[in-house]
């Protein structure tokens, strides 16, 4: 099984939305990457050894660390302040 790990500023981000459809959304986002971890498109450059899922309005930021089998969800970020 997967460990999974939430960064603070996501836990902060996700804490603050008060859209109840939402959070199913994100939260079903969340138990399929669990289910599949390279789900989300692969970052480059400087977000290199990140994936992103797109949520509308926001995108899911995360990282896979194979080697420790464990997810670290980093971010909730809205799409226009990347």
């Amino acid at each position: 099984m997967v460990a999974v790990v939430y960064d603070p500023p996501f836990k902060r981000k996700f804490k603050k939305i008060k859209d109840k459809s939402l959070k199913t959304k994100i939260y079903k986002q969340i138990a399929k990457i669990i289910k599949n971890p390279e789900t989300g498109k692969p970052m480059m450059h400087t977000r290199k050894g990140t994936r992103e899922v797109y949520i509308s309005p926001f995108r899911l930021s995360y990282s896979y660390l194979e080697k420790q089998n464990t997810i670290v969800f980093l971010e909730l970020y809205h799409k226009d302040e990347q």
